[in-house]
């Protein structure tokens, strides 16, 4: 079973991340194999020339399909049309078996292209009509079909669509923090190298002074040491900054990142903030954290069209205002919120929450100037 818990990487389950939806939907689509003979039992009784090939079409049936979900996903194709294709040569003696039909062509709408599924339905489309006219099935069929085939699939191919731009969205803010960590680490070894290549040789010039001074004249190399510790202080000082100092683009990575996954759920997201962001270091990582926690509800529980996010600098007075369009109501003091407040309570800063039912939400951030100069002093 370990397939089915780890399916492979190019399969279907593979390439949208094994979800959940996914997973139930190939377990319930088996049970239909159960009407396939009692519903056919019940309209044409028992008769060996349907019930034996129906059997036998249940084992191809199981075989293909669990490789549309865990098999190669360029088999896909193949092996719906082997259901496709067996479900209209069993039709002319069991007419339920247009469910391997539709389900077939509801399975080709998971792919990564929506050509195969809309060329299948097509052609089956025609193809029902012409077995109406040769084997007297019920004309109903030819319009069941095709506005099956295009309801279901049409569905699983905007859902396959929808995880699979979530899957990509993660990969581009992976990549995007791991090139941020990555010129986050040559910043910090160029100010490193160019901090204590300087006064590393500095240190150990006076070192050396010091050294040959203290017996021939003890006082200037006292002086020297002094010297010498005075400037340690001040490296040790700058170094800690240059480790412990975060990049002065966090809340503009930020943005981009906000961009990126709010227009991947199909929310457009204006952005209005000055040239010069700088702030604080305390302050542009709890305004950045907060950016993120808001960015993702909108995207998972906003059910919004647009958003926006402004920002605005006027001296030492700093606002921030994320706000879209979608369901409102959110809870002020929910887990996600309480986190946010929090963080904002941190650096001196308050934060609002407007979120009317049906009519939006507002986050209103502002840090007071007195708050920002505490913390740049």
């Amino acid at each position: 079973m370990n397939w089915w818990k780890h399916p492979r990487p190019d399969s279907l389950m593979g390439t949208l991340n094994s979800p959940v939806y996914l997973r139930w939907t190939c377990i319930l689509q088996m049970f239909w194999l159960y009407a396939l003979i009692s519903a056919t039992w019940l309209a044409k009784g028992f008769h060996w020339d349907w019930f034996i090939p129906t059997v036998l079409s249940m084992v191809v049936y199981v075989t293909c399909y669990m490789q549309v979900f865990f098999g190669p996903i360029r088999h896909m194709v193949r092996n719906c049309v082997t259901i496709m294709v067996m479900g209209f040569a069993l039709w002319i003696v069991n007419p339920v078996s247009i469910g391997y039909v539709v389900i077939s062509l509801s399975m080709l709408a998971f792919g990564q292209s929506p050509k195969p599924w809309l060329v299948a339905t097509a052609a089956c489309s025609l193809l029902t009509i012409l077995w109406v006219n040769l084997f007297n099935i019920p004309t109903i069929h030819a319009w069941i079909l095709p506005f099956v085939g295009v309801a279901t699939g049409y569905g699983n191919y905007l859902y396959a669509r929808g995880i699979r731009r979530d899957v990509l969205l993660r990969l581009s803010q992976d990549e995007i923090s791991r090139l941020a960590t990555l010129a986050e680490r040559e910043r910090i070894g160029r100010d490193l190298h160019d901090l204590l290549g300087h006064t590393l040789s500095l240190i150990t010039l006076k070192s050396e002074l010091a050294r040959r001074l203290a017996i021939a004249d003890p006082p200037r190399a006292q002086q020297e040491m002094e010297e010498v510790e005075r400037v340690a202080r001040h490296t040790l000082a700058e170094v800690r900054n240059a480790v412990t100092g975060m990049r002065a683009g966090d809340l503009g990575c930020e943005l981009v990142s906000a961009r990126l996954m709010l227009e991947a759920s199909g929310i457009a997201l204006s952005i209005d903030k000055p040239a010069d962001l700088a702030l604080p270091t305390q302050a542009e990582a709890a305004l950045s954290l907060v950016l993120r926690e808001a960015i993702t509800n909108i995207h998972r529980h906003s059910r919004a069209t647009e958003a926006r996010v402004t920002i605005t600098r006027e001296g030492q007075a700093f606002s921030m205002r994320i706000t879209d369009n979608g369901c409102g109501g959110l809870a002020a003091h929910g887990n996600g919120i309480s986190g946010m407040r929090e963080r904002i309570r941190q650096i001196g800063g308050r934060l609002a929450i407007d979120s009317p039912l049906k009519q939006g939400t507002e986050l209103a951030i502002e840090l007071s100037p007195v708050a920002l100069q505490e913390r740049v002093a």
